[in-house]
Order: C-alpha cells, then sequence, then structure tokens
C-alpha cells in the first residue's frame, strides 16, 4: 500500500524507543516489594558435593533465604527434542536440576541460590557459603569424552554418549565411493561460540497466593514455549496458571530460546518466601552459563567422477552437547545438520553419522543458524577442497553440480524437499559483483607489497521455518512449530494485531504493520502490534529458525483474509448488493463495474456500532484469528565471495571485500533484511576470524571467560558489504516468504575459511581450523617456511 507496504523500506517504528533510551528490558522492570536472587556456581569443572554449609549466608544483612539443591522439590528441566539412536535405542536424557545435587558437572554449574534484599547483599552472603567438594577427573572434547574408561557424567550414558544417530543411505553411498574416480578427505573442527547478546539473561518471578497465579517476567524468544515447559515439567502446575511476559528483549540468537534454570528458580522462589524474586545475569554468567555453540569434530570425505560430479558423500560427527542437554540440543547436530548436507548440490547419495557427547563444559544449544552452519562449513569446504585436488575452478565445479532450475520440488538423499530457487542466478550475481574475474590481477598487486591474497567461495542453503508439526513430532521435537496470529479491528478502523511470534531485534512492529497496510489498506501508523505476553497473546511459538515472516506472516495473512470476508458481507449489506459483487482493495469495499464502495473504517465502525448490519446472519464486531501450520520448510539459498589479505610478517587476516547474493523470497522490508545480512555475517565472520572458546583440557576451567580472552569483532574489523538480492518465491506461503536471518552466519564461515586457504596455498598449506586468528596463520606460515 504505497509507500508503507510490501517492498517498501520503512524505517523501523520500534527504533524510536530504542534510540531514545525508551525500551524496556527484563531489568527495567522492579516489583514492589521485590528481593534479589544470586547463585553460587561451582568453580570446578567436575566434582562430588560432599557437604553444603549455609548458617553463615543465612545470617548475614539482608539476607531472606538461602536454598540448597537438597531444598527444591521440583522436577527437572526437560529436554525440548528427542532423538533415536541408529539402533532404534531413545536417547540418554540425564536430569538437569535447578541446583546440582549431589555432583556438579560444569565450571558455573549451580549449587546454591541466596536470596536478599539488594544485589550487593546477596552476593556478598554467598561468599559465605561453605562448600566441600571432591574434585574429580573432567573432560572437555568430545573426542576424549567418547574413549573408554575416561572421566563419566552420568552413569546411564556409557562413555559419555547420549545419541548415536544416522541418515541417508549407507550402501548406495559405500557403492558410490568404491567407483569414484576422486576422493576428497577434510577433518573439521566446528569451534565452539559464546552467543554474548547486548542484554544478559534475566527473570522476575512472582506469585499471588490468592489465585495461585504465577508471573514470569523474562529473557525468552518464546514466551508460550517457556511456559509450557516451566509449568508441565519443572513446577508442575496447570500451564493456564503460570503467565510469560518477555518485553523488550536485547538480542536473543537463539540463545534466549532455551529455559534456563534461574527461570523456574525464581519462580519458586517467589511462592516460597511471599515476595517477587529477580535475578540478573552478569557478564561473567553469560560466558560460564549460557548455552554456547557449535563444536564439532567432522571428518567428511566426497566421491566425484573424472569430470567433477559429485557422486556421494559421507559424514561422521562428533558433537560436543556439553554437560546438560538444552532444550533443543539433540536437534542441531541431528535434524538441523544432517539434512542439510545436500547443499544447493544434485549429490545422488549421502550418508551422516552424529555421535551427540557429554563433556564437562557448557551446554551446547541452538545458535544463529543452528546446524545449517555447521552443514554449509562441511559441504562448502570439502568443494573448495576437491575443486583445487581436481584443478577446477571452484565457481566451475559449484556450477556442474548445482540442482538444476527444472528439478524443482527436488527430493534431497537426506529427507529435504526442495521447493524452489535459481542457484545459478545467485552465483553469477555474486560472482560479477566481486569481480571475481580480475581477481589474479589483484593478487598480484597484493603479492608485489609482500601480501598474500585470497579469494573463498561458498554457496549455501538453509532449510527455515521449522515445519510441519506432524513430521517434527515423528522426529521427537516435544512441541509443535505452527504460529498464531489475532487480528482485532477497532471501531474507528485501527488495527491492533497480537502475534505469537517474537521479536528480539527483528523488527515485527514495522515488518507485521507493512503487511496490515499492505493487505487492507491502512495508514502504517493505524497499526499496533502485540507479541511477548502470554496472557494477551493466543498460542504461538515464537521466534528461531527465520519463521516470523514466513511462518507468522502468514498466519497473519490468513487472519486478515477472514477480516476481508466478514467486511464484504458488511459491505454487501451497506451497499444493498450481493456479497458475490463485493471487491476489496486500496482500503476499501466496492461493488464489482461501478462507482459505489465504502471505506474500511465505515465497516469497521459498523460491526461495533450495528445499527445498520446484517444481525440476523452476522455477529457484531470484526475480530479474528488465524493459525499457521507450514507444510514444508522454506529454503533461502545464495552465495557468498570473501576477499582477504594476508601480512606475512604477523599472520594477521584482512578482510578486503566480501560479496553476497542471497535469495530470500519475497522481500517485505528490504531495509530490514539488510540489517540482519549484516548482523549475521558480523556473526560469521566473527567466528571465522576472532571468536573461540577455549577449556583447559585438564581441569576443565574457562580460559576464555571474557572480553579480555573472547574475541568479538568490533566495527574497524569489517568493510562495507556489497549485498545483491535474486527473488524465487517460496511455493508453499502466500507471501511467498523465506526467510533471512541467519543466512550471514550459514555462508560466511566456508567463504572465508576458502580464501584464507587460498591466500595459503601458493605455500603448500591445504588446511587450517577456525578461527584464523593472526597467531594460528603465522604458525601455519612458519611451519611452511623453506628450511
Amino acid at each position: 500500500m504505497g509507500s508503507f507496504g510490501i517492498g517498501a523500506a520503512v524505517r523501523r517504528k520500534e527504533d524510536v524507543r530504542f534510540l531514545t533510551g525508551k525500551g524496556t528490558y527484563t531489568d527495567d522492570i522492579n516489583r514492589p516489594g521485590q528481593l534479589q536472587a544470586c547463585l553460587l556456581r561451582s568453580p570446578h569443572a567436575h566434582a562430588e558435593i560432599v557437604s553444603i554449609e549455609t548458617a553463615r549466608a543465612q545470617a548475614a544483612p539482608g539476607v531472606a533465604a538461602v536454598f540448597t539443591g537438597a531444598d527444591l522439590q521440583v522436577g527437572s528441566l526437560p529436554c525440548g527434542w528427542l532423538v533415536t539412536s541408529k539402533d532404534g535405542s531413545p536417547m540418554v536424557e540425564p536430569p538437569r536440576p535447578l541446583l546440582a545435587q549431589a555432583k556438579v558437572r560444569h565450571v558455573g554449574d549451580p549449587v546454591a541460590v541466596v536470596v536478599a534484599e539488594t544485589r550487593e547483599q546477596a552476593e556478598a552472603a554467598a561468599e559465605l557459603i561453605d562448600v566441600v567438594y571432591k574434585e574429580m577427573p573432567a573432560v572437555v572434547a568430545a573426542d576424549a569424552a567418547i574413549r573408554p574408561g575416561g572421566p563419566l557424567l552420568f552413569d546411564a550414558a556409557p562413555n559419555n554418549l547420549c545419541f548415536d544417530w544416522h541418515l541417508g543411505d549407507k550402501p548406495a553411498v559405500d557403492a558410490a565411493f568404491a567407483r569414484a574416480h576422486h576422493v576428497t578427505h577434510l577433518d573439521l573442527v566446528n569451534n565452539r561460540l559464546v552467543s554474548n547478546p547486548m542484554e544478559p539473561r534475566a527473570a522476575i518471578g512472582e506469585h499471588d497466593p490468592a489465585t495461585g497465579d504465577y508471573t514470569l517476567h523474562t529473557t525468552s524468544q518464546a514466551p508460550h514455549v517457556h511456559r509450557l515447559l516451566i509449568a508441565s515439567f519443572v513446577l508442575q502446575l496447570p500451564e493456564h496458571k503460570l503467565r510469560v511476559v518477555a518485553p523488550d528483549v536485547g538480542g536473543g540468537f537463539g540463545t534466549k530460546g532455551s529455559i534456563y534454570n534461574e527461570q523456574a528458580l525464581v519462580l519458586w522462589l517467589a511462592a516460597r518466601l511471599g515476595r517477587p524474586v529477580k535475578w540478573t545475569a552478569s557478564r561473567s554468567e553469560i560466558f560460564l552459563t549460557d548455552n554456547q555453540a557449535r563444536d564439532h569434530l567432522t571428518k567428511a570425505e566426497l566421491a566425484l567422477d573424472k569430470d567433477g560430479k559429485f557422486l556421494a558423500m559421507r559424514v561422521a560427527t562428533l558433537a560436543n552437547l556439553g554437560a546438560y542437554l538444552g532444550s533443543f540440543a539433540p536437534a542441531i547436530p541431528t535434524w538441523c545438520y544432517g539434512t542439510l548436507l545436500a547443499g544447493n548440490y544434485a549429490t545422488p547419495a549421502i550418508y551422516v553419522e552424529v555421535k551427540g557427547v557429554f563433556t564437562n563444559t557448557a551446554p551446547v544449544d541452538a545458535y544463529r543458524g543452528a546446524g545449517r552452519p555447521e552443514a554449509c562449513y562441511v559441504v562448502e569446504r570439502l568443494v573448495d577442497r576437491a575443486a583445487r585436488e581436481m584443478k577446477i575452478d571452484p565457481a566451475e565445479l559449484r556450477r556442474r553440480n548445482f540442482i538444476a532450475n527444472a528439478a524443482f520440488p527436488y527430493a534431497t538423499p537426506v529427507m529435504l524437499t526442495y521447493d524452489s530457487g535459481d542457484y545459478f542466478k545467485t552465483l553469477d550475481m555474486a560472482l560479477k559483483a566481486a569481480d571475481y574475474a580480475g581477481f589474479e590481477q589483484r593478487r598480484q598487486a597484493s603479492a608485489a607489497h609482500g601480501r598474500l591474497r585470497g579469494i573463498g567461495i561458498a554457496t549455501y542453503i538453509e532449510a527455515c521455518a521449522m515445519a510441519p508439526s506432524v513430521i517434527a513430532g515423528q522426529l521427537g521435537a516435544r512441541a509443535g512449530f505452527y504460529e498464531s496470529a489475532q487480528v482485532r479491528v477497532h471501531p474507528t478502523g485501527g488495527i491492533t494485531v497480537f502475534t505469537g511470534a517474537h521479536s528480539h531485534g527483528q523488527g515485527h512492529e514495522t515488518t507485521f504493520a507493512q503487511l496490515v497496510s499492505d493487505r487492507l489498506g491502512l495508514a502504517f501508523n493505524q497499526v499496533d502490534i502485540v507479541h511477548g505476553d502470554t496472557g494477551r497473546i493466543p498460542f504461538g511459538m515464537g521466534t528461531y529458525a527465520s519463521r516470523s515472516l514466513a511462518v507468522g506472516g502468514t498466519a497473519l495473512v490468513k487472519a486478515m483474509d477472514k477480516i476481508v470476508n466478514k467486511g464484504k458481507k458488511i459491505a454487501a449489506h451497506l451497499l444493498e448488493a450481493a456479497e458475490a459483487d463485493i471487491e476489496f482493495a486500496d482500503g476499501k469495499f466496492s461493488v464489482a463495474g461501478t462507482d459505489r464502495a465504502v471505506p474500511f473504517a465505515q465497516v469497521a465502525f459498523s460491526a461495533y456500532v450495528p445499527h445498520n448490519f446484517p444481525i440476523e446472519t452476522l455477529e457484531p464486531g470484526l475480530e479474528e484469528t488465524a493459525f499457521y501450520d507450514p507444510t514444508n520448510f522454506t529454503y533461502p539459498a545464495g552465495c557468498y565471495i570473501a576477499e582477504i589479505e594476508i601480512d606475512r610478517e604477523t599472520g594477521t587476516v584482512a578482510l578486503i571485500n566480501f560479496t553476497g547474493a542471497d535469495d530470500f523470497g519475497r522481500i517485505v522490508n528490504p531495509m530490514i533484511v539488510e540489517g540482519q545480512v549484516h548482523g549475521a555475517l558480523v556473526q560469521g565472520i566473527g567466528q571465522a576470524l576472532y571468536e573461540n572458546t577455549v577449556y583447559d583440557a585438564a581441569s576443565g576451567q574457562l580460559m576464555t571467560g571474557s572480553f579480555m580472552d573472547y574475541c568479538m569483532p568490533r566495527a574497524d574489523n569489517f568493510i562495507p558489504f556489497t549485498l545483491e538480492t535474486n527473488t524465487t518465491l517460496c511455493a508453499h506461503n502466500p507471501l511467498g516468504a523465506k526467510g533471512c536471518g541467519e543466512a550471514g552466519t550459514i555462508g560466511a564461515p566456508p567463504a572465508i575459511m576458502n580464501a584464507v586457504l587460498d591466500a595459503l596455498a601458493p605455500l603448500g598449506i591445504t588446511d587450517l581450523d577456525m578461527p584464523a586468528t593472526p597467531e594460528r596463520v603465522f604458525r601455519a606460515i612458519a611451519q611452511h617456511q623453506p628450511a
């Protein structure tokens, strides 16, 4: 609709409050009479708890109570997705108590909680708790944890194995490898990351003894999911007695999609103490206890014929799960990873096996991309290595193996069916924008100045908007993946949308308002978007997996269609015409072929002031709700090209150019999409060049527990990105939307690493693990210097 509908680069309406300091985050909220909680956390990675003495802490100034795991008679934190091992046995789902009981399993495991009048008093009292530990050997790497005879985290998980999963046709793969002209082998490390959203996690619990109702204000990407899991599994109370409110959320990245100990704990404490209880994480606690990400060890092989056509792929991965299962942890290295190993290619046969392993580290769960970056890294590193070994241009080898446009819908050998795409066009767009043909001249110019220059390509595909619920349930999900929307038309024509999707930086208040403006012909400022409060919105599944527009937006479209259909009935009455003759466009109902029309606002007024209204056939009011459960994933795809320079003397990698061509389906707001891509690219490049989580192998201590040791990318590490957009519409939702929020984290890491290895290739360096830090690159160069 004009300058505010689909396709318009509308400035985000929510930014007015964010940029002027008017946002409301969980830590901004203070309830009358609230207490403050502080958790005492284990300094050991693996130890038995011999005794806990809390008397001195209990007697400290301002302290209301001190509790340990022995005091809590509640359930364990549940895992939201169960997988089955390849022998048909269920995975191991060990308990995850709110406070450790008998044993701690990672540094930061909560042991006791102190509740006091102020945060400072709670923190001071926590230092007075005397815990006697019997330290045990720790193990932090998946390949070490799975060896027989090592430290064991759970008796129920021999060799620390949670599951041994597989997917694909192993006999077909083995046969293809047997006849292959060339086989490429690659060992890969997908390094562990700490999410580090700008806003730390926080939670405020309240309990009303008169009604038995609980309220949780918290940093959440999925308030209804948190309500369901906490009420049903942990506190074991009727779900409708818990209200979860997620106000403004300063970054989620998947990390805030899981439930955590503290969210359930503050509710239990509030009921026990009769006062609201608040907890806010410090940045140190984020490093120790927020779900971490990635951490795969992979052996991968690609079989090719003499012309470079892919015959088969074989992948074996050890996935580090950490000390406990996160809410969706088992799904990330299995169904979110193995199903994406086809990439953009028509590889006839694929077989993948994944072992999920417990270690004495923080739990690993969903983080922006969630399994798809790990899959893309395997595929695109393999393809580049194969191109170099077979002396085929990397772009050409990709082109030879892309899925043909005429093949869509295309069923991959790893379960998914891609509905649409044009990988040839996105590749060509990226090559042209990056001036790929002129790269060798730029390489020579760098060499003249003593620097190594490299270029790297990565094509990517991702599966967004998990669906459908019935299939997800068969694969082990404990939740559905539909979305809801309620459209409430007010008497004077304004609109309030209540959506089950949740915004933590995506700009829903703008994008969803654009959908309404476009469909109903209303002014952009007449539309309000409400989300994040289970007490106000219909049951919804939240925001993750780039699902908001494709799933939440489609639910909104379906609800608006119901509004229009009812509006036509009202308009037919007002215009004294047959309903079949009523058309709706540009904010007005009209009689086809005539100039007789009534505006949307008049129809809305008639619905609420029914003086002239078909009361015999219609109920007053104009409010509709719709749910949408997709029939398939959506499949954004694209191509990224990175160009870097390496300083031989220091090993420093400088990003010179970065070009992307993305296919996100229909784009509602290109400005918001560009911002999403920028943010994801920074995180993806951050993994490739800067970020790395390190635990001491002997003690299990976190060695990168602050920004002094964990290198976050900064603005001065980047150059302007060159971004192009190709559009093929999603074939199974009315918007044609595919999703955009995670693409950069998926395609950027292999593009960067392929560029680094291209620069190092003249020195005989064929492999390097992420991140490509100056030290790591410098050592690789030094080891390959001529004697």
